[in-house]
């Protein structure tokens, strides 16, 4: 029910290892696989509330002397919050959050983060990593999140052209297929460095169609016998 409830691949991998983190923190079935880990939480947590609360208060008093210390943020505690609350929430799990949570610290509504300079760009893309270019480009350009990589396919990306048949921009569909579908558009460097990685792998002999994925693993490129 826990995996059922969560729509994104890349949502719930956050999740689960938030939940793995409080299963460690207590000693919970050390070794054991998460699913197994969850079930018998679970069980044990509907027949005894005192055991999921006492666990619940200990690890978020933990985590709350962290933000004290500046370690994490006040937003890492709510997410790990928010992530058990769904767990327990989907097993059937008695929790009194709004006891629990009365004296949590509150995460800031403004976050501290800036855009990178330009010089920083300009440092992120000289990074030996041909993949680099072509994400920093197109992230840049279209506003698009980390997720949005896991849909993203080379037909859903098409170039735009002037009337003098020039390529001006690029049209990206982001999202592809999810109820969250949008268009985006992306710059022409960014349209060309993704097309230069499409012909790279093209040229190592991968079969590029537009159902390939737009980033995929690295591969050794030399002193290999083909």
């Amino acid at each position: 029910m826990f995996k059922y409830s969560i729509r994104s691949e890349l949502t719930r991998k956050y999740y689960e290892r938030r939940i793995r983190t409080f299963f460690d923190y207590i000693g919970f079935l050390i070794g054991s696989g998460i699913e197994e880990r969850c079930n018998l939480f679970a069980q044990k947590g509907k027949n005894d509330n005192n055991f999921t609360i006492s666990y619940l208060v200990s690890f978020l008093q933990y985590q709350k002397e962290r933000v004290e210390k500046g370690e994490i943020t006040a937003a890492t505690l709510s997410n790990f919050v928010k992530s058990i609350k769904l767990y327990c929430e989907m097993c059937d799990i008695p929790v009194p959050w709004k006891k629990i949570t009365r004296g949590l610290p509150r995460p800031r509504g403004v976050a501290s983060d800036r855009a990178p300079t330009i010089e920083e760009i300009r440092q992120l893309i000289g990074y030996p990593d041909r993949r680099i270019k072509p994400i920093i480009h197109t992230m840049a350009s279209s506003g698009i999140r980390i997720g949005a990589w896991d849909y993203l396919r080379w037909k859903n990306i098409t170039p735009l052209f002037s009337e003098t048949g020039e390529p001006i921009a690029g049209k990206i569909l982001v999202y592809a297929g999810d109820a969250e579908e949008y268009y985006s558009f992306i710059t022409t460097e960014a349209y060309n460095s993704l097309k230069e990685w499409m012909e790279f792998r093209s040229k190592y002999g991968e079969k590029i169609t537009g159902d390939s994925w737009v980033m995929r693993d690295i591969w050794q490129t030399s002193n290999m016998k083909y």
